[in-house]
């Protein structure tokens, strides 16, 4: 898929602006940092139009095996946790889903702005959930250097253990597919398929998982996330209506391909309020009603860590 590539200057300069914006968000009130991110997107939604959020194409992978069952596509929820207001709505959240039958990931920031309280995790296990890891802290440093992220690699090793987690979330979907093979997981999601509004706009261009082998007979798989995360969609972009999920959930679907979508409980409100730094649970809500509804039968609604084993099965048998 060809796709407009970023200029190495622009590319340095955005970095740049990544890492001083992430020194003084804590001091930027939140309703302020997304009114920023507002005005940003606007330019970067009108230059890549063309591709986003519906690419031009879609290539199946070579030998992809198709999904289990002969299902259609994979349906795949996850969640980041980013500070205290999201953990307290977890539960919340867990429940909704519940009630319509499906499961999906929470991710959690072990060394963050807050605790995660072991008896959360286990509610969520306990009742079909997955949890992992998501970061260190959250401070925007983890891909500073490579020394930087070595360092926290122990660290990070400690909580997937600790928690009994297979998979990790870099925040601010910062990533490198090779430092990561450092870390003891079956999956990362830190990469998109193609996300302008993100600071490391590198797209991997598919909308399929795949392996990343580690050179030692070893490897773990790339999910991407395929759906606008809902704090692009309605915070940043401010769009009123889950429209975008909707018109790309069903070219995915016609694609064969796995939809997954990022979903913070931070800004979720189960008021169903309109803020800055809120949307309506209804968006959410409405938009899973809609997936099960015209997919039920024909998608593979799937964890994150089940869709991982699957394609470790046979990527493991084609090494």
């Amino acid at each position: 898929m060809l796709v407009p590539h970023t200029h190495p200057l622009l590319h340095t300069l955005a970095l740049s602006l990544h890492y001083a914006y992430y020194a003084v968000k804590p001091i930027i009130p939140a309703a302020a940092r997304f009114t920023l991110r507002h005005w940003y997107s606007r330019p970067l939604r009108s230059i890549h139009a063309t591709h986003w959020p519906i690419p031009p194409a879609c290539t199946v992978p070579d030998g992809w095996p198709g999904w289990p069952a002969g299902k259609r596509f994979a349906f795949v929820l996850s969640h980041d946790v980013e500070g205290k207001k999201g953990l307290d709505r977890c539960r919340e959240l867990a429940s909704l889903e519940m009630r319509l039958g499906v499961r999906s990931s929470f991710n959690f920031v072990p060394e963050g702005a807050y605790q995660t309280p072991e008896e959360l995790r286990r509610f969520l296990t306990g009742h079909g959930f997955e949890v992992g890891v998501h970061d260190l802290r959250h401070d925007g440093r983890l891909y500073t250097s490579h020394r930087s992220f070595m360092a926290a690699v122990p660290r990070i090793n400690h909580y997937l253990d600790a928690w009994n987690a297979s998979g990790f979330r870099a925040g601010f979907m910062r990533h490198n597919l090779e430092w990561i093979k450092h870390l003891d997981v079956r999956y990362d999601s830190s990469t998109f398929d193609y996300d302008p509004f993100e600071p490391q706009p590198d797209a991997m261009n598919t909308i399929f998982p795949f392996w990343v082998a580690r050179g030692n007979g070893t490897g773990y798989v790339e999910l991407p996330y395929t759906l606008p995360q809902d704090s692009t969609l309605f915070l940043v972009l401010r769009e009123s209506t889950n429209a975008i999920w909707k018109q790309k959930l069903d070219w995915v679907a016609r694609h064969g391909g796995m939809a997954l979508v990022i979903v913070h409980p931070d800004y979720i409100s189960f008021n169903d309020r309109r803020t800055f730094t809120e949307y309506p649970a209804a968006l959410y809500r409405d938009f899973l009603s809609y997936a099960i509804g015209h997919y039920g039968d024909s998608a593979w609604f799937a964890r994150p860590g089940d869709v991982a084993d699957y394609v470790r099965r046979f990527a493991e048998r084609a090494t």
